[in-house]
């Protein structure tokens, strides 16, 4: 991930609670023969469905044979017993099934009001029912997290059979499926993907219990993530030194990863702090990191010794009862019982994938291994090695001497951001300015400013965007009494990116079925490229004539780390699903097992060093799964749009790109930059720099 990667998993999973639910996921039903255990086969049989067909092509022969097709047999797949006889379904279709095509578009344009009117106002009391818990507002009462993790639009879909919207959206807009798109994509006009988009939001039927215990999963996942801070100034050396600052707390990982990094500014000290660091994260994989200290200050803790002592004395303190692992098997139970609702899509994976990323997991297995295995990162490895002037260690995946801000000691960062950046209403006073720059002109700036908001961020901070013309995003970020610190600062402007293409995609996008983007790596694209320019917003400039090479540079061996913890996860997956019932020290075991082979294989022969398990530290993990590949991409987006945008009006070329709207991933690309998604203009950057 970038130089201070947030919580970045809010960003498409709290953009909407429900659009995890309906857009990606499914339809649900209200049909009480259905049950998690067993939904029911295909209700409507082949001969209604052609006699359905035959009888509307002999009332319009106009009719568009293909759509009519799709549309007639997509109804059926969904039409369960409790929606009335095959008599009664044919009826529907004869009545519903809209020829003309103008018709069908003034259909089209109300009913995408109406479910921007929905999605847009569900999305605002989710805010208000999570606020508690999202942000600085409080202590957190039992009654907050029930609130917060409630799902208020579990029942929508139930509601659209019930009356049987969702009939008249599947038959008349029916699903395409990826390869459908990527065959007919690029010859369709805007209308046809907006209507194809629209026919995304009911691909299965999904029972609306299942879907509020994914959701009341997820939100547990949240809370313990967002709760999971580790008190510095609490931790010991072996000699009992305290070398961390007594109010420093960094949540995990996100905090303890960036406080790593900026310690490489730290020639004399860092060292040792970068050790202690990454035995905790140790601790914290393995779970062997003892119960009390966690989001706790009241006692101080020996991490190499793995020690806790209160008032000077040793005390037995007992180790976390496995929760993280926990946590991720009951995410995969819930999503597990959705399986039998979704043939087409009948494993988690696939629909993260397949469906909600619109690219196959063998697409990013292979694109994965390809860059991982490039020897180029070996010569990078060498170069690394000899600035630091040292072997490497595992820690050093997350090397941040290629930035030039590396060679900044963060506490001057801190000072001149603190004084700038005293409080939420500080930043948000601002962003016109650092949207100016960039390069928008100062109308536009204040367009896009005026539609983002700043709140305190319980956790380390997060977007979250509108859903609906008229209401604004929200930027969540961490600030503490002194000010904001640079760490705060970093993630601030990553989620300040991840805020402007929310507003573009929302606003400036034709339609709103439209609106978005293609998946969560292209706003990670915009929100890399704010973050990337953090220091000149500050109005540092950087004379270093080699900034593009070190760009170069830092950007592949950011690549190389984050991919490698996608890897890990999707190796998690897959063993979920070959042993579902296993506990979770059996699940724990795997994950490790998981990060030291993808360590062994891929990154050992880089850093010299084998088996260890960093890469299963990340929090993604446990609260937004299977979300990890995303970065990668991210990264590798973000650099080809770099490499396009080289010589052009960057804020003109944003606009233009992210104003597109959510094609899928590989025709975004080629009209944001005229090239499918590849790593080989990074791979051909990096062999001209090492050599």
């Amino acid at each position: 991930m970038p130089n201070s990667l947030s919580n970045n998993y809010y960003m498409m999973k709290k953009t909407l609670i429900l659009l995890t639910i309906t857009v990606i996921a499914a339809c649900c039903s209200t049909d009480k023969s259905v049950t998690a255990d067993k939904p029911a086969a295909q209700f409507i049989g082949q001969p209604t469905i052609n006699e359905a067909i035959e009888s509307i092509k002999a009332a319009y022969p106009d009719a568009d044979p293909v759509l009519l097709e799709k549309g007639v047999k997509h109804a059926a797949s969904l039409w369960r017993p409790a929606d009335g006889t095959s008599a009664e379904f044919a009826g529907f279709v004869k009545d519903n099934y809209i020829s003309d095509p103008a018709k069908r578009k003034l259909v089209f344009n109300k009913i995408s009001n109406y479910l921007e009117s929905l999605y847009g106002n569900f999305n605002e009391i989710t805010l208000d029912l999570r606020k508690t818990l999202d942000e600085q507002a409080g202590e957190i009462d039992e009654i907050d997290r029930m609130f917060g993790n409630y799902s208020v639009s579990a029942h929508i879909q139930d509601d659209f059979y019930a009356n049987r919207i969702a009939f008249v959206i599947a038959l008349n807009f029916p699903y395409f499926t990826l390869a459908e798109k990527e065959k007919l994509g690029p010859e369709w006009s805007r209308d046809e993907w907006a209507m194809a988009r629209l026919g995304d939001i009911c691909v299965s039927r999904v029972p609306a219990e299942l879907n509020q215990a994914l959701n009341s999963a997820l939100g547990n996942g949240d809370m313990y993530i967002a709760e999971y801070n580790i008190y510095m100034g609490q931790l010991r050396t072996a000699d009992g030194r305290q070398i961390f600052p007594d109010d420093m707390v960094l949540l995990s990982h996100w905090n303890l990863r960036d406080e790593l990094k900026a310690d490489y500014a730290d020639k004399k000290n860092g060292p040792e702090k970068q050790e202690m660091i990454a035995i905790v994260m140790e601790h914290i994989v393995k779970q062997d990191i003892p119960e009390v200290v966690i989001n706790n200050h009241d006692y101080e803790w020996e991490p190499f010794e793995n020690r806790v002592t209160q008032a000077g004395a040793v005390i037995d303190a007992a180790d976390e009862p496995d929760t993280r692992y926990q946590l991720i098997l009951n995410s995969f139970r819930a999503m597990k019982d959705i399986d039998a609702y979704n043939p087409e899509m009948n494993t988690a994976i696939l629909r993260k994938f397949s469906r909600e990323m619109e690219i196959s997991r063998e697409e990013v297995e292979e694109l994965f291994e390809s860059y991982l295995r490039s020897p180029q990162l070996i010569k990078v490895a060498s170069l690394i090695k000899e600035r630091l002037g040292r072997d490497l260690k595992p820690y050093d995946i997350w090397y941040d001497g290629f930035k030039t801000r590396s060679s900044i000691p963060e506490n001057l960062l801190t000072s001149k951001i603190s004084a700038r950046y005293p409080d939420p209403a500080a930043f948000k006073a601002d962003m016109p300015v650092m949207l100016m720059k960039l390069g928008w002109s100062r109308d536009r700036a204040k367009y896009l400013a005026d539609k983002i908001v700043v709140d305190p961020a319980r956790g380390s901070g997060h977007a979250w965007g509108a859903s609906m013309k008229g209401a604004v995003s929200h930027l969540r970020t961490r600030i503490s009494e002194r000010g904001m610190d640079y760490k705060g600062y970093n993630i601030a402007v990553h989620e300040f990116g991840h805020n402007v293409e929310q507003t573009i995609t929302l606003y400036d996008v034709d339609n709103y079925m439209m609106s978005g983007v293609p998946n969560t790596a292209f706003t990670e694209a915009m929100a890399y490229v704010f973050q990337s320019r953090d220091l000149m917003l500050l109005g540092m400039k950087d004379d270093n004539p080699d900034k593009e090479k070190m760009e170069i540079l830092d950007a592949a061996w950011s690549l190389m780390e984050i991919m490698g913890v996608g890897m890990v996860e999707m190796k998690n997956w897959k063993w979920l699903y070959e042993n579902p019932e296993a506990s979770a020290s059996q699940f724990k075991e795997a994950v490790i097992n998981n990060a030291l082979e993808t360590w062994n294989k891929y990154f050992a022969p880089v850093i010299g060093v084998k088996d260890s398990p960093l890469l299963a530290i990340y929090s993604h993990t446990v609260n937004d799964p299977l979300y990890l590949p995303n970065y990668s991409y991210g990264y590798v987006i973000q650099f080809q749009i770099e490499e396009y945008l080289k010589g052009k009006n960057l804020t003109v070329e944003l606009d233009r790109i992210f104003k597109q709207g959510r094609l899928t991933p590989q025709q975004w690309m080629m009209g944001a930059v005229g090239s499918k998604i590849s790593t080989e203009p990074l791979i051909k950057a990096l062999e001209e720099v090492v050599e």
